[in-house]
């Protein structure tokens, strides 16, 4: 009998037309931001399915008082939906989708940003239903446990999130949340929030994106323990898109997931590939990322 190392990774199965590409979104987003990706992929011949994480699309609170006028003290003081949310529902979440997808073929689990931890949540679960892990400059916790203690480390440096803080809204202690508010006129703080998340677009495409995200995210997702482990997550395949001019998620801290990753899995390195984008700015170039993805299946 042959033996699989648990650092291995599984057989890559042959290109197949069924296979689903299942897109998990990052923090205060939703599967809107996934549609110019998807478009790409269907016109390459793929199957995608986005998801909505628990509390997110249209499943989102938008408080009255977060409209225009705004009433900041009264939001500020509003309870948040996604106070109770946690990382093992975001997980649950999907590995349900999964599971239903990989009834119909491969199942390529994509996740990007926050959503790295939701996806290496699903590959601790059900190895055996994932084909392949990509991470589009995702958390993908090795060594520390979760994204809030990564950014005490010096690679996390070269952010620019910090002069963001004075967007957020209430106390993220009493809420159970980070409040922010992205739909502030103000614009020091909006040509800051663009700097940090998308200085590669025009402001037109600026203004768009800010549009399709919710103010609040789930401390508890950003806090749990979301370290892959060896003997599961890690004997999945795996590819990171490392995103060179990431000023939320510094390439260096990219750098240091992979590292650690294949430091773990030595007999499964990281397949990577390289965009020269900022953190959201590989969404202006889907057929790009559709390519790399489409040379996956192959």
């Amino acid at each position: 009998m042959t033996s699989v190392s648990s650092t291995s990774p599984r057989p890559r199965p042959a290109r197949d037309a069924h296979a689903t590409f299942v897109l998990v979104h990052g923090v205060c987003t939703s599967s809107l931001m996934w549609a110019p990706l998807q478009r790409e992929l269907a016109l390459l011949g793929h199957r995608s399915l986005a998801v909505d994480l628990p509390g997110h699309g249209f499943d989102a609170q938008y408080s009255a008082a977060y409209q225009a006028p705004q009433d900041l003290d009264a939001w500020a003081a509003e309870p948040s939906k996604l106070a109770g949310v946690t990382l093992q529902d975001n997980v649950d979440m999907v590995v349900d989708v999964v599971r239903r997808v990989a009834e119909h073929g491969p199942v390529v689990l994509v996740g990007a940003s926050l959503g790295g931890t939701t996806i290496t949540g699903v590959g601790n679960a059900v190895p055996e239903l994932v084909s392949r892990l990509v991470y589009i400059s995702g958390w993908s916790c090795v060594q520390r446990a979760n994204p809030i203690a990564y950014m005490q480390e010096p690679e996390f440096g070269g952010n620019l999130l910090a002069p963001l803080a004075a967007l957020n809204v209430g106390d993220p202690a009493a809420l159970g949340v980070g409040r922010a508010n992205y739909r502030t006129a103000d614009p020091v703080m909006l040509a800051a929030l663009k700097e940090s998340m998308m200085a590669d677009g025009t402001d037109e495409q600026f203004r768009a994106f800010l549009n399709i995200l919710q103010p609040d995210e789930s401390l508890a997702v950003m806090m749990s323990d979301a370290r892959g482990h060896a003997d599961t997550w890690g004997t999945i395949a795996r590819t990171y898109i490392r995103l060179s001019d990431d000023r939320s998620l510094p390439v260096a801290m990219q750098d240091r997931l992979i590292a650690e990753a294949d430091a773990l899995t030595p007999g499964n390195p990281y397949d990577v590939h390289t965009l020269a984008t900022s953190h959201v700015g590989f969404l202006l170039r889907p057929a790009e990322v559709a390519g790399i993805l489409d040379r996956l299946t192959v």
